[in-house]
């Protein structure tokens, strides 16, 4: 599960538009941090600060969170890339890689959340809130991204989980119609200017 990935000094590219659903399931979001670009492969969890920087803007750790390790890091991407697989495995109907699988089951493990019942008679009574039972924040990040993943390939959304159809992009994203194959304009763009490219040359051939 080894990823090619930028290296600090490399420059970061303009920023993609999220993909159909990934606001909504940060295990979608996780997985689309790995992107193909004009200029080769990109990631967004290339080192410490960057991932670091992605956990606090998706809101999974503390924006007064202190650095990441590289090990901390490696086990971020590590969970992304068997969350990946778990999609491609789904998409395919086939069983997941059996590593893949007991990684995310390990994730879901790393910091099991239970249930906290607060009640404020001043403001808004009582809510229910979930808090991790033991762990790191770290650890908590990644139990919350494992349960995504797996509510989402569980649950009814899993038929809308789909890989763009764009051959230079590997991201995924959520089928919002039965007819959509892009997770971007930006890729659709690109799909149907190459196509009217290749009948337009066809035609000059011709």
């Amino acid at each position: 599960m080894t990823t090619p990935h930028t290296g600090p000094g490399d420059a970061a590219p303009q920023p993609l538009p999220a993909a159909p659903g990934a606001d909504q399931h940060p295990a979608l979001a996780l997985v689309n941090t790995r992107t193909l670009r004009p200029t080769g492969a990109f990631d967004d969890l290339a080192d410490p600060p960057a991932a670091l920087d992605w956990l606090v803007t998706t809101g999974l750790l503390p924006a007064r969170r202190s650095g990441l390790t590289a090990a901390e890091t490696g086990r971020l991407r590590t969970l992304r890339e068997c969350v990946r697989d778990l999609f491609t495995a789904r998409l395919a109907g086939e069983a997941p890689d059996r590593t893949a699988l007991a990684e995310l089951n390990g994730a879901l493990a790393a910091a099991p959340f239970t249930g906290r019942l607060h009640w404020d008679a001043a403001g808004e009574g009582p809510r229910l809130e979930s808090r991790p039972a033991g762990g790191t924040p770290l650890d908590a990040a990644l139990t919350r991204l494992a349960s995504d993943a797996a509510e989402l390939l569980s649950g009814p959304q899993a038929e809308a989980i789909a890989a763009c159809a764009a051959g230079d992009c590997i991201r995924y994203f959520l089928r919002t119609h039965g007819a959509r194959q892009w997770c971007s304009q930006r890729c659709g763009d690109r799909v149907r200017a190459a196509r009217h490219y290749a009948r337009t040359r066809a035609a000059e051939n011709s």
